[in-house]
């Protein structure tokens, strides 16, 4: 996994009462950690600098089965991360550094437009780079809970990175899993992938946005991306069609689809690719795309579908392109960034306090939408849709 979208981006996790530790335990453990450190090259001085003093946060606990990838409806998910904010301030990174993506694009293949668009998803164009110190997150979750042989080896390549000089310490801040900087790495992806595109000896995905552009597009190149060819293509479907051969693993030559009746939405031609698989994202009766290697590539760096059209999509429209042409299914969609933002400030004007108005809708925000919710005879599910957000802006007696 080359990076974990940031909670913010679609809401934050449930909030939970961090659980107590075993302090014996956990100091056995990091004294294993020292020896698994020396074993890999690092000093005891860099170990000692910034594993001993660290202390537990067992909050990231509750975060090792919440991903909002899959828990989040499509169209709620994409509401959020492809909006008109995203698209504006992408298309102005796309002109600031033009002659860096120019570079970038020459020396890996990837185009401008999907390397920022993996920018935006990620850190919101370096803007949100997430909370945690990755030292405290990696270290505990080395030593508590599931998958720790997996955060070992990610808390060691982050100190390889420390010891290496690429990062100062104070940039190690980032998801709760330990990805960070402009196009959020975890730090072993980043010990093999990143790159110094700027120069100046140090591969620095924190501070340079010339090594994060390019790395990214290391990235999917060596994930397979095909210069110059699309991600996918948006179909319709022929009534009756059997949906049981579609899913991205399903891969078959695009002659295969169109002999099945299968055509683009906008009357285009489909390309001569033999590897491609038919994806329905909410099913039958939502978008339906073709998608190809590029598509693969792209969700590689975050094994999920909804991620991976949010990069696609994104780049999209970066592109000058429209959303899907077909509609998701529901009569209910999703908010944008500004939506939630104008959902929270009438949430706040109703009396519920959820604190910051901040487009991120977290448990208190869920809780104040629960109960408008139950006070306008809604299904009660905590949920941030336009249906609630036009509710409410109807002003309430003695507003």
């Amino acid at each position: 996994m080359a990076a974990a979208p940031l909670l913010g981006a679609t809401g934050a996790a449930p909030a939970a009462e961090p659980p107590p530790y075993d302090t014996a335990a956990y100091a056995r453990c990091v004294d294993r950690l020292a020896r698994d450190a020396s074993a890999a090259g690092i000093s005891q001085a860099t170990f000692d600098a910034h594993v001993r003093p660290v202390t537990p946060d067992t909050s990231v606990l509750a975060l090792l089965d919440y991903q909002p990838e899959f828990r989040t409806p499509i169209w709620d998910y994409l509401a959020g991360l492809v909006d008109e904010e995203r698209v504006a301030d992408g298309k102005a990174m796309l002109e600031e550094h033009a002659t860096t993506l120019a570079r970038v694009e020459e020396v890996y293949g990837v185009d401008p437009e999907t390397v920022v668009a993996v920018w935006g998803v990620e850190s919101d164009f370096g803007s949100t780079f997430g909370k945690r110190p990755l030292l405290e997150s990696l270290t505990t979750l080395s030593c508590m809970g599931r998958r720790q042989d997996f955060f070992r080896g990610e808390l060691l390549a982050t100190l390889r990175i420390l010891q290496d000089g690429d990062v100062r310490p104070e940039g190690l801040v980032g998801s709760w899993a330990g990805a960070f900087g402009h196009t959020q790495f975890m730090p072993s992806t980043y010990r093999r992938i990143a790159v110094d595109f700027d120069g100046d000896g140090r591969r620095d995905l924190v501070g340079s946005i010339p090594d994060a552009l390019a790395s990214t597009a290391n990235y999917l190149k060596r994930s397979g991306w095909r210069t110059g060819q699309p991600w996918g293509h948006e179909v319709r479907l022929p009534a009756g069609f059997d949906t049981s051969v579609s899913g991205r693993t399903t891969r078959r030559p695009v002659s295969y689809w169109t002999s099945r009746g299968i055509e683009r939405i906008d009357g285009g031609a489909l390309p001569g690719y033999d590897r491609s698989a038919l994806v329905l994202p909410a099913g039958r009766e939502g978008p339906a795309w073709l998608v190809y290697r590029n598509f693969d590539a792209i969700y590689s760096y975050n094994a999920a579908e909804s991620y991976a059209f949010a990069i696609a999509l994104l780049s999209d429209r970066l592109r000058g392109k429209e959303g899907p042409v077909a509609s998701w299914p529901t009569d209910d969609p999703g908010l944008s960034r500004k939506g939630r933002r104008d959902l929270q400030r009438l949430l706040i004007a109703r009396g519920h306090d959820i604190g910051e108005v901040d487009g991120i809708i977290g448990s208190a925000s869920r809780e104040a939408i629960r109960a408008e919710q139950a006070r306008l005879g809604m299904p009660v599910d905590g949920r941030a849709g336009q249906k609630l957000l036009r509710a409410l802006s109807v002003p309430a007696p003695g507003l």
